[in-house]
């Protein structure tokens, strides 16, 4: 024990409070940085586009965006692609053209966007869902357009609910094979002291930047400062956080190598020629599984989302394909 100038003891500190003071920091700083950014993110603006309504599925409500009206064509109901901050806001321009000819259906998967989460996220939560917006919504045999990994859930419900489809597109789809099973940054993501501080790291603006530009658009320019700041607004909302954690760790993807030949229903495959994942090599291998002559429509100048950045030629090229199935 140690005396002061003025005679009192003072204790030693010893190494284990040391210990303990050191990892509470250690917790407590990064958990602070984080509350301090969410509070900071401004949620997303409401869509200027479509007409926002809700449905209140089984695994939680829905918001979508419907445009166009009701015809002797059937409706086009359109999935986005998973990512930091991904939603239904990828397919406005493309659902706007396609709104002058067809009723079009732009939903926010369950815990993206506008929807909230809610349960434990696997490829058949998002399946039912689906499934069950098709036949409560839409309530008629539908042309579904899926992108990326929602495009393996869209190639469930053909080849187990044909009944709601009128024929599939695929936009530069995953899922024909298994992933490669939990990741590191799947087990850091299921420790509550770091989810906060891994899921910041990975919708920081400088990592959404580089997801935009270098890993989904072809042409930088395309991803402007409104762009970036959707996503990163989008994906720092607090109901969102869940699902793209199971997005991160690799618990969505959805293998259907297998339920590709159970397809009956006319198959349009869209890819951007400069799509960095998946590359556009991966077509063939779709189309040899398919028990069915599919349509493969290749866009040169485009990334992983042919739809956003080459919107016109991509609704020339879906038109032609329905009006073939007509």
């Amino acid at each position: 024990m140690i005396r002061t100038s003025y005679g009192r003891p003072r204790r030693r500190i010893g190494p284990l409070v040391k210990g303990l003071v050191l990892a509470g920091a250690a917790v407590g700083v990064p958990a602070l940085v984080s509350a301090v950014i969410r509070r900071r993110a401004e949620p997303p603006q409401s869509p200027r586009w479509g007409r926002a309504h809700r449905y209140a599925g089984r695994h939680g409500e829905i918001v979508f965006q419907e445009l166009g009206l009701r015809g002797d064509r059937p409706p086009v109901v359109l999935l986005h692609s998973f990512g930091p901050g991904h939603d239904a806001s990828e397919w406005r321009a493309t659902a706007e053209r396609l709104a002058e000819r067809y009723a079009v259906y732009a939903p926010d998967l369950p815990g993206w966007g506008r929807s909230p989460s809610r349960g434990d996220w696997s490829p058949a939560l998002y399946v039912e869902a689906i499934a069950g917006f098709l036949s409560g919504v839409v309530r008629e045999p539908a042309i579904l357009i899926a992108s990326g990994m929602s495009a393996a859930y869209a190639v469930r419900i053909a080849a187990e609910r044909p009944d709601l489809l009128r024929a599939l597109g695929l936009v530069c789809p995953l899922g024909l094979e298994a992933g490669p099973g939990p990741s590191f940054l799947g087990k850091l993501l299921r420790l509550p002291i770091v989810r906060d501080t891994v899921l910041d790291l990975l919708t920081s603006r400088s990592a959404i930047t580089h997801h935009l530009r270098k890993e989904v658009y072809a042409a930088p320019e395309r991803v402007d400062a409104a762009l970036l700041d959707h996503h990163y607004r989008a994906s720092h909302v607090p109901r969102s956080r869940a699902a793209l954690a199971a997005w991160a760790g690799g618990e969505l993807g959805d293998a259907v190598a297998e339920t590709l030949p159970e397809i009956g229903l006319p198959v349009w495959i869209a890819w951007g020629r400069k799509s960095a994942a998946p590359r556009v090599e991966e077509a063939d291998r779709w189309l040899h599984r398919l028990p069915h002559t599919a349509e493969l429509e290749v866009f040169e100048t485009t990334g992983a989302l042919p739809h956003a950045e080459a919107p016109a030629a991509f609704c020339s090229a879906l038109d032609r394909f329905i009006a073939g199935i007509s």
